[in-house]
């Protein structure tokens, strides 16, 4: 093997290959359709989305200002992700830089973790919501409500910087095979020849506090709005307020629960879930709930229902 491969700083300079769904090779074409058409109808969808929160000012309320920031964290994640996956269906693109590679790794989580703690946020709008309504204004403004996609950015920014300089510091051996559609950090780091303990103990530390802290202070959200939901006399009253939060509580389990199992599988489950069971969970992860949320919102938030049937009322007539 040529000396370059084992020298730290040459192997940067080494394109590394992305297989794709290892197993699933031949039904990479047809696995592209559904994925491609998910991927336009998230990024469509989001995009619109936006435009409807950001032109009326109806719906600039706190609730919608969180969702407006969750609607660009989708379109990000599919577009760091959805375009590479296609280009290795459709075209066998596999090859990939090593500084590209590192670079969607760390778009990628650092946009994981951002929409988690916009998640968290939005838990607190509602816990807000239904807990304190009287003093729901004067908490939430729009200088708090911007500090806190802020904050979300910041923090995901220092979680996520750290990845880029475990990847840098090993050193490669000339393995340059990553079964996976994309690239993320456990599988650039099992790719060197060094020790990579640190890693997966920063990796784990990253799940379990931050995204692990902000499902722990969901769940007591939940648990508070619960207790004071279950106060309320009135069977009507109690189902509008849980109702507002039905369509948060969906979002959230279409973006934690495949996440983790991904995770997980990633780090401990090589023997029990096949490889490419989870290649095929995260490729889809990237895309359905992105794909989701909108309709989600759109169905389950009166408000959006009613501006879109204006919007179209108005491009109908204006045709």
């Amino acid at each position: 093997m040529a000396p370059a491969f084992y020298n730290h700083t040459n192997s940067k300079d080494v394109w590394y290959v992305l297989t794709g769904i290892p197993g699933l090779e031949d039904l990479h074409a047809w696995i592209s359709i559904p994925i491609c058409s998910m991927y336009i109808v998230a990024v469509v969808g989001n995009i619109f989305l936006i435009f409807l929160i950001v032109t009326e000012l109806s719906l600039h309320e706190p609730m919608h200002l969180f969702l407006s920031m969750l609607a660009s964290a989708d379109v990000l994640l599919s577009t760091a992700t959805a375009p590479k996956m296609l280009a290795i269906f459709w075209f066998r693109f596999t090859s990939i830089s090593f500084d590209s590679c590192v670079s969607q790794m760390f778009f990628i989580h650092f946009i994981f973790v951002a929409e988690s703690a916009i998640l968290l946020a939005m838990a607190f709008d509602r816990y807000v919501a239904i807990c304190h309504p009287l003093r729901y204004t004067t908490i939430l403004t729009t200088s708090v409500i911007w500090k806190t996609g802020i904050a979300a950015v910041v923090r995901s920014f220092f979680i996520c910087c750290p990845f880029i300089f475990l990847v840098h510091r090993l050193t490669y051996c000339g393995r340059n095979i990553i079964p996976h559609s994309y690239c993320e950090h456990m599988g650039i780091a099992r790719l060197a020849c060094d020790n990579i303990s640190v890693n997966i103990i920063y990796g784990l530390t990253v799940a379990l506090l931050s995204t692990g802290l902000d499902i722990a202070f969901i769940i007591i959200s939940y648990t508070m709005i619960l207790f004071t939901v279950f106060q309320i006399p009135s069977w009507a009253a109690r189902f509008k307020a849980l109702n507002t939060c039905g369509s948060h509580i969906c979002v959230m389990l279409l973006f934690y629960t495949p996440a983790f199992f991904s995770f997980f599988a990633h780090r401990f489950g090589g023997k029990t879930v096949p490889l490419h069971i989870h290649i095929l969970v995260a490729n889809l992860y990237v895309v359905v709930p992105p794909m989701l949320n909108p309709i989600i919102y759109g169905v389950k938030t009166k408000q959006i229902q009613d501006r879109m049937i204006l919007l179209f009322s108005s491009i109908r007539v204006c045709c």
